[in-house]
């Protein structure tokens, strides 16, 4: 896939680790310019500077999404820095128990904040530049959960399901701007995710979970973006459902 996105701009939220890491080396390895976003400064300069070594380009954004005009302004720096934005990849995001009855509002409010509405924020700003140039591609990261809830992941759930539903409706309304709109639903991959989660016990099964040798790894699903974002323009893959091979239950 060397090159195929040669003269491509992407901005990657989450770009810490994970997902979002591994998305934003698979975009530089396409040869797209890449800019990363995370609270974690230290390690977007690592990331930037393997981009960099392997003969990409990269622009480091540190900062907090949840801040409506922190992301804003990282979309304006990327089109600023690079001159257009082709591709917004929302990975950004935390998973935590809870429940309705005795919710703690705070876990559910900062969940919902991470999850759904920062997205919110940076695809409300990328509209305009990719409008501007009829053309675009948005990916909102979400999982599973999106499809399927479970009283014990409450706020994660709700999250995602809003997530979904926000992202359709995107696609909708800006596919007459040339702008293409997935939500892409990973099933069981190895990353940070579980670290997030309160309950120590519950913490350490998810991560188990996560770590076990079958599940996927953040590299596949960032080749499932870039496979995405490579297809003809006439094709938009709204939803992308990829589940571990030995995951047998249902969607």
């Amino acid at each position: 896939m060397s090159g195929v996105l040669a003269g491509k701009v992407a901005l990657v939220t989450g770009a810490s680790s994970g997902i979002g890491e591994g998305t934003a080396l698979a975009l530089a390895g396409a040869s797209a310019k890449v800019a990363v976003s995370a609270r974690r400064a230290d390690r977007l300069d690592g990331l930037v500077k393997r981009i960099e070594a392997a003969g990409g380009e990269a622009l480091a954004l540190p900062g907090d999404v949840t801040d409506a005009g922190f992301a804003a302004r990282i979309v304006e720096d990327t089109a600023g820095k690079f001159g257009r934005l082709d591709i917004l990849v929302n990975s950004a995001g935390a998973i935590q128990e809870g429940h309705v009855e005795n919710a703690n509002l705070e876990d559910w409010r900062r969940t919902i904040e991470l999850n759904l509405m920062a997205s919110l924020y940076t695809c409300r700003a990328a509209i305009e530049p990719m409008r501007a140039q009829g053309s675009g591609d948005i990916i909102n990261i979400s999982s599973t959960a999106g499809r399927k809830a479970t009283a014990l992941f409450g706020p994660y759930c709700t999250s995602k399901f809003g997530l979904t539903a926000m992202t359709e409706g995107l696609r909708q309304e800006v596919g007459g701007y040339g702008i293409r709109v997935c939500i892409i639903e990973p099933g069981a991959t190895s990353t940070e995710l579980a670290c997030g989660i309160s309950d120590p016990d519950l913490r350490k099964s998810v991560q188990q979970l996560a770590e076990q040798d079958t599940s996927m790894k953040p590299e596949d699903i960032a080749d499932a973006i870039l496979f995405m974002v490579s297809l003809p323009r006439r094709a938009n893959v709204a939803q992308m459902l990829i589940k571990p091979t030995s995951d047998t239950a249902p969607a």
